[in-house]
């Protein structure tokens, strides 16, 4: 069962491919996926807190991803799949910034 096509459209021509096999999912989920995992493992080595000026580094941090996916959606320019690899990954890292903000935040409360 591929699970990744629920999470993923999987365009061939938006994917990477290596020794002609396409990824489970496209490049600009690759790079979110590998920023989510980076930053996850440079925090196990590194602390800083989660206030709210980190709040909005991460949200700055995932503004390049939503760009270059609204230009590429509404027709002012195709994206590259570099590109698209590049916003994922810093897209990731305020992902995973901000979820780990938030989920702090909600334990605090509760």
């Amino acid at each position: 069962m591929n699970i990744a096509k629920y999470i993923c459209h999987q365009k061939p021509e938006r994917s990477f491919f290596i020794k002609g096999r396409q990824f489970p999912v496209c490049a600009r989920c690759t790079g979110f996926y590998t920023g989510l995992v980076v930053y996850l493992i440079w925090s196990l080595f590194n602390s800083h807190s989660y206030d709210l000026n980190m709040l909005i580094i991460s949200m700055i941090l995932m503004v390049p991803v939503a760009v270059d996916g609204m230009t590429q959606y509404f027709g002012p320019r195709e994206s590259t799949n570099t590109l698209r690899f590049s916003t994922g990954f810093i897209g990731g890292i305020g992902l995973i910034i901000f979820l780990k903000i938030i989920i702090r935040w909600v334990l605090v409360v509760l």
